[in-house]
């Protein structure tokens, strides 16, 4: 009995949380962050067709520094993951380890940085976080609405 307690738990932790992509609707809209450092905006469309799709793009005064196409969206199985293309590169998908109201992590452990990408609302700002394992080396943005 207790073997099969131990595998109906790791079944379970395999699985991963049980949401849907409309579940991160609180995502949707635009997001901008305005530091001396310089400036980063992200758009993300509202959930369709259970995709979510984003841009982001950052720099310093008229100057871009980067961008990315990034995109939300469950597989065959059910299962949602981040995918973000850096600069136009071809897509790493992160996969929705947790999920609760007004928060979402992504995680990819094979990825080299960031491991971990985390959304979190904060009353009516977002919090972006990005870091590697275990949390390490972590870069955060404060977005408020434009």
């Amino acid at each position: 009995m207790r073997k099969m307690a131990v595998l109906g738990a790791l079944f379970l932790i395999g699985t991963g949380p049980q949401a849907e992509v409309e579940d991160l609707s609180w995502l949707s809209g635009a997001w901008v962050s305005e530091s001396k450092e310089g400036w980063t905006e992200e758009l993300w469309t509202p959930p369709r067709a259970g995709v979510m799709l984003g841009t982001n793009r950052s720099g310093k005064g008229d100057r871009l520094g980067g961008f990315e196409f990034m995109r939300i969206a469950a597989d065959e199985s059910g299962a949602i993951s981040f995918w973000g293309s850096p600069g136009g590169k071809p897509p790493v998908a992160f996969r929705l380890t947790s999920a609760k109201p007004g928060e979402a992590v992504f995680e990819n452990p094979a990825h080299d940085y960031p491991t971990r990408i985390v959304y979190r609302r904060d009353g009516q700002g977002l919090i972006a976080t990005v870091s590697g394992p275990g949390g390490k080396d972590p870069l955060s943005w404060t977005f408020r609405r434009p």
